[in-house]
């Protein structure tokens, strides 16, 4: 399949598969094989048909839907401080729909950007990035090893090109590096938050909070725990505000976890600081 894109779009045979450019990404039902001459058969009017637009984005983000209900693309613009002069381009599209939670599960995603990035910086940039977008957000608790997230850059605006310093804490990279990494870490939360109410069944949205943690990672356990709770679930489902289900998730979150033994004398959840609130989206007042 690479291989015959990689012709038809080079104009040459490629005799290294070490070459090849293009990049296969799948969702499906396990166990069942791609019908693969139709798909070889249909590599030429695919590859005459792409192109830069918004319509030719528009059309390759319906192609990717399956039980998605609704296609997931976004764009924006952004500048970098070597280069205010030059308009940059971000542009990203993902499908997921079932069998979502970190990290990713069935969930396809595909960024662009037309800045120049070393592929260094790339991977260290997507990591970062996704650690706090796709790797927070959860449907029904399932995973599966089919999921892909791709960062490309072809640096055709033009501007000085993005490196990094490897495994540096982010005060220590470049102001175009650090100014990137805040744009495409909004990005992809904005692109991963259309993935939730995408889900198969989903009725609601619900962010949760978790304040007063004394590490992110455990932070992130205990809101993990809540999110998969299927009495959490079924309370929000019939907009019944059920405290208690919230605090017991929390409490049964540290059970058989890092997290279970105590960090020297600080315990991670203490029970008498404990407290529950619901927030409506709607502006009405706070449970």
């Amino acid at each position: 399949m690479c291989k015959q894109v990689d012709e038809y779009l080079d104009g040459a045979e490629k005799d290294d598969e070490k070459l090849l450019k293009t990049l296969v990404i799948s969702t499906g039902v396990i166990g069942q094989r791609l019908p693969i001459k139709k798909i070889l058969s249909k590599i030429p009017e695919a590859c005459s048909n792409a192109g830069s637009t918004h319509d030719h984005w528009l059309s390759g983000t319906h192609a990717i839907c399956t039980t998605d209900i609704f296609p997931i693309l976004k764009s924006r613009t952004f500048t970098l401080p070597s280069s205010p002069e030059i308009t940059y381009t971000l542009a990203g599209m993902a499908k997921g729909s079932g069998m979502i939670h970190p990290n990713m599960a069935t969930l396809l995603g595909i960024v662009c950007t037309d800045a120049a990035i070393s592929p260094e910086a790339l991977h260290q940039l997507l990591v970062s990035s996704n650690d706090v977008s796709f790797n927070y957000i959860s449907v029904d608790g399932d995973m599966l090893t089919n999921d892909t997230l791709a960062l490309l850059a072809n640096g055709e605006a033009g501007g000085q090109e993005i490196l990094c310093k490897p495994d540096s804490p982010l005060t220590s990279q470049s102001p175009d590096y650090s100014t990137f990494q805040t744009i495409l870490t909004d990005f992809l939360i904005d692109l991963a938050k259309l993935i939730v109410p995408d889900g198969e069944g989903a009725t609601k949205f619900v962010t949760i909070h978790i304040t007063g943690s004394p590490t992110r990672l455990a932070g992130k356990h205990i809101a993990s725990a809540i999110a998969r709770s299927p009495l959490v679930k079924t309370a929000l489902y019939g907009k019944d505000a059920n405290w208690c289900r919230i605090l017991t998730a929390m409490g049964c979150s540290l059970v058989d976890s890092p997290y279970s033994e105590r960090q020297g004398e600080k315990r991670i959840i203490i029970p008498e600081m404990t407290s529950v609130s619901f927030v409506p989206m709607d502006g009405s007042q706070e449970l």
